[in-house]
């Protein structure tokens, strides 16, 4: 896969990647070249083996604020209806990448998460935040929808129709203890611990059955569209599979051996 990217940060150590958008004086903002790198990216994540698990990271105390107001909001106010559906299209790629990419993704969330900030936070599998994180999908603020990127789809299932609702309609900043109540958030951590907890459960995923992971992330995204009965199919049909791999059988035999299993993802 692409390691040597252009327009974000990305390093990868013990079989987890970490990745975050680098313009601090900016607040992270994304532009097109942003958005489009991210989201091949992530599609070629699917095939990358080394890779186990990924945080999603802040840089200079924020997030991302964003489609950069001067590279991104002006141009398409520009653009005619073509060219619009070419850009929206691709930054709902950019989530369908996420979604698709077979490996667990944790958002460490910092400061200013907003817009298209506020979308990679949601699509992500797991949120850690800091106190001082404000995430906002402010989409109406600018005479747009709330619905970008899958944010009607995806939100209500996280904090609830009403909730989501709430925010989707006004805009407003969601607080770091709302985002917790609400689930949103699985914890808070304060800011200098944060990227030590995003690391700890980044690693602990990436020590597991990764192929499991995988599984179990593709049928998170798949039960969405499934009836319960369908559901219950394919969970026995993915578990089928999983039990033929050898890190059920390498933690049966550790568990007889009263030691911890080790997975090799097979």
């Amino acid at each position: 896969m692409q390691r040597d990217v252009t327009h974000f940060q990305c390093e990868i150590d013990g079989g987890v990647a970490t990745i975050a958008l680098n313009r601090p004086e900016r607040k992270n903002p994304l532009t097109f070249d942003s958005y489009a790198e991210l989201r091949d990216w992530f599609r070629d994540l699917h095939y990358d083996d080394e890779v186990k698990a990924v945080i999603f990271a802040p840089t200079g105390g924020n997030f991302s604020s964003g489609g950069d107001v001067h590279e991104i909001i002006g141009p398409l106010t520009k653009m005619n209806m073509k060219e619009l559906l070419r850009f929206t299209r691709m930054t709902g790629d950019l989530v369908k990448a996420m979604i698709n990419c077979g490996k667990p993704i944790i958002a460490a969330v910092d400061g200013v998460c907003a817009g298209a900030g506020a979308i990679i936070a949601m699509a992500s599998d797991m949120r850690i935040a800091t106190p001082q994180a404000k995430t906002a999908f402010l989409f109406t603020r600018v005479g747009l929808a709330g619905c970008d990127m899958g944010a009607c789809a995806i939100l209500p299932r996280i904090i609830g129709q009403s909730r989501a609702a709430e925010l989707l309609y006004t805009g407003r900043a969601m607080s770091a203890q709302e985002g917790v109540d609400w689930g949103f958030f699985s914890r808070l951590a304060e800011t200098d611990d944060l990227m030590n907890e995003a690391q700890a459960m980044a690693t602990r995923i990436a020590e597991g059955p990764n192929f499991a992971h995988m599984m179990t992330k593709t049928m998170l995204a798949q039960e969405w569209s499934m009836s319960l009965e369908m559901a219950i199919e394919a969970e026995a049909q993915a578990q089928a599979i999983c039990m033929q791999g050898q890190d059920f059988h390498r933690a049966y035999h550790a568990f007889v051996a009263k030691e911890k299993p080790v997975f090799e993802g097979d």
